[in-house]
């Protein structure tokens, strides 16, 4: 009788198209939209991404969890937080574009970050803040008190 196990091995790679996020503290949102708001400008559809930030808020990596259509992206807590799990995050920021310019939540955005605010909670890392990027400006969840 032949048993074979089955292992996962995570690589991160390095990206030469943004900054140098090993030194890229965040202390507003606004340092996210300035730093990474080339992951989203001029994007037709939705594009969903977790920052993973060490317990210093300096920016460890990210990962784009999933790219929607015009005017949906589908994410799910199991997705959100495995990358923070194996990059030993201590929490993460999310971002999401709306393609229209609009930068308001909508009620699924909504109901989205309490899922994710709720997952990270039991998991232990937890959701500092939701980001929503348009090509001009920006929307956070935590400035506005909605986490």
């Amino acid at each position: 009788m032949h048993y074979s196990s089955r292992t996962i091995t995570w690589k991160f790679k390095d990206s030469n198209e943004l900054p140098n996020t090993s030194t890229l503290h965040i202390h507003t949102p606004q340092d996210i939209f300035t730093n990474y708001q080339s992951l989203f400008k001029n994007q037709v559809r939705e594009r969903f991404v977790v920052f993973w930030l060490n317990s210093a808020n300096n920016v460890l990596g990210f990962e784009v969890i999933t790219e929607g259509i015009l005017n949906s992206s589908l994410a799910h807590p199991r997705e959100v937080f495995r990358g923070a799990i194996v990059a030993t995050a201590a929490s993460v920021i999310l971002a999401h574009n709306h393609p229209s310019g609009n930068p308001e939540p909508s009620s699924d955005d909504v109901q989205l970050i309490k899922q994710m605010v709720e997952s990270g909670k039991i998991i232990g890392i937890p959701v500092h803040d939701h980001i929503i990027f348009t090509n001009q400006t920006y929307t956070s969840f935590a400035e506005r008190g909605l986490l």
